[in-house]
């Protein structure tokens, strides 16, 4: 048996699979988010560790002879730094972070947007690691001192269930730190940032085996055999092979609490004009993704802070009542946004609502909202001459048959959503699959064991209303953008 462990946001998924791929359990354990300053958010790695072995524990418990080999998906981009003692020197940074303003902007001025992207097919953004390295670097130089590791959150337990300090090829692809081309770490990164390299991980592919599980992790969750740690990888790559999107061309939609439009492709490629991502995937080759900070992250803030009584069931059952004409528009800018105007300023906003607005059409405008987010980074990528027939969707929100509709009518495209809409935990134990030798590869894993449950076509009605109301919704951004940049005075 195989076990997939997907480091989120919010808490970690651990999922059980035999060996044709068959789901048989998962465990989800949760942790805390810290925010000590408005826009700044932070994690224990630690929390992160326990979380882990709690849902270890849960998941192998009448399977502990039978486990072959464990891997990982994680979220992205997360500054994780130790001292000589291999101790954690502070919180983890994370990937919705926005504190690094001021150091993206030194980086792309500095190092110049047209070196960035021949260097690492990226520039600078807020989320990313370079710039978080910086920024200890400017406000905590004591803490810079004493870094002697620098790891992405999923690498960190890798470190601590297999002893191997070591990352992959698409996780470290978003530090900025990498030259995703030629699959090294940048010399020009790594001298601009003061970094040596002995202090970052070695890169493997996502299918490699990092070590053996712990002798003493393993005696505590009661496994007697060896298990393989296959490195893994970013929760996007991992998530895509979760769905099967791994030949060229494949686009998924994660639906989490970040939302992300992904392309796989066979060729290294830029976008030079919407600076959407370009990362190596999984499955030994590139991908492409555009990401909206706030997806299923909009739907919790909206209910926690609005709608604690009402279960996300609910709130859509609520939203199919609504009338699709509803003027009601959302910007769902509550972290800032990347992809693909790429303005961590922008601001989360309501607009055109009246006395005759109830609760649930906010619901409606802000799911609408997330899906015109995600449909302005497909259009960035329809920019690129790819395109596809369906789009395959994992995450959470897949779950939501309304929401799948939604994306079918607002892309005028086929939705698939697969069987097992675990995603990243499932894409996590396939690439277990894969290290542990099961397949001989990503494709021949995909192509086996991820099958789709069901297909929304996009009706020819919605279609046409919703392709207004995103005009409208690419409009009040434009006019709202000024106001946005009026606030940090």
């Amino acid at each position: 048996m195989y076990i997939g462990i997907d480091l989120g946001t919010s808490g970690v998924k651990a999922s059980l699979v035999d060996k044709e791929g068959n789901l048989i359990a998962s465990e989800t354990e949760t942790y805390e988010l810290l925010m000590p300053k408005p826009l700044w958010t932070e994690q224990k790695p630690d929390d992160w560790y326990e979380a882990v072995l709690r849902a270890l524990k849960k998941l192998v418990k009448g399977h502990e002879g039978e486990i072959s080999a464990i891997s990982f998906s994680g979220q992205m981009h997360g500054l994780v730094i130790l001292d000589e003692n291999d101790s954690v020197i502070r919180p983890a940074i994370l990937w919705n972070d926005q504190r690094t303003i001021a150091e993206t902007a030194f980086i792309n001025a500095e190092i110049g947007i047209p070196r960035l992207l021949q260097e690492t097919g990226n520039i600078a953004l807020t989320g990313f690691t370079a710039p978080k390295i910086l920024w200890v670097r400017n406000h905590e130089p004591e803490n810079f001192r004493r870094i002697r590791k620098i790891m992405l959150p999923k690498d960190y337990l890798v470190f601590r269930l297999s002893g191997v300090f070591a990352s992959d090829v698409s996780d470290i692809s978003g530090t900025l730190l990498f030259d995703v081309k030629k699959k090294k770490y940048s010399r020009l990164m790594l001298d601009f940032l003061g970094i040596d390299e002995d202090k970052l991980p070695k890169v493997l592919e996502s299918w490699e085996i990092a070590g053996l599980l712990k002798e003493k992790v393993a005696k505590e969750l009661g496994i007697s055999r060896p298990v393989k740690v296959v490195v893994g990888g970013g929760d996007q790559a991992i998530g895509a092979v979760g769905t099967g999107s791994v030949r060229n061309g494949d686009i998924s939609i994660s639906l989490g609490t970040s939302g992300v439009v992904f392309v796989a492709s066979d060729h290294y490629a830029v976008d030079e004009v919407n600076f959407l991502h370009s990362f190596a995937h999984a499955n030994g080759r590139y991908h492409l993704m555009g990401v909206t900070l706030a997806a299923a992250g909009s739907l919790k803030w909206w209910r926690d802070s609005f709608r604690p009584q009402k279960s996300y069931d609910e709130l859509f059952d609520e939203l199919a009542r609504t009338d699709v004409k509803d003027t009601l528009y959302y910007l769902p800018y509550i972290s800032g946004e990347r992809s693909p105007i790429n303005n961590p300023l922008a601001k989360g906003t309501f607009s055109g609502f009246t006395t005759a607005h109830g609760l649930e059409h906010f619901s409606r405008a802000v799911v609408e909202g997330v899906v015109f987010s995600l449909r302005h980074c497909y259009e960035a990528v329809k920019k690129l001459d790819i395109s596809s027939k369906q789009i395959r969707i994992t995450g959470g929100g897949a779950k939501s048959d309304i929401w799948c509709q939604m994306i079918a009518d607002v892309f005028n495209i086929a939705v698939q959503r697969p069987i097992i809409t675990e995603g990243s935990s499932y894409g996590a134990a396939i690439m277990a699959m894969v290290g542990d030798g099961r397949f001989t590869d990503v494709f021949e894993a995909c192509a086996k064991v991820v099958k789709v449950e069901k297909e929304f076509l996009p009706n020819s009605e919605n279609v046409e209303i919703y392709e207004y109301k995103y005009q409208n919704y690419l409009s009040l951004y434009e006019n709202i953008k000024p106001f946005f940049e009026r606030l940090k005075e």
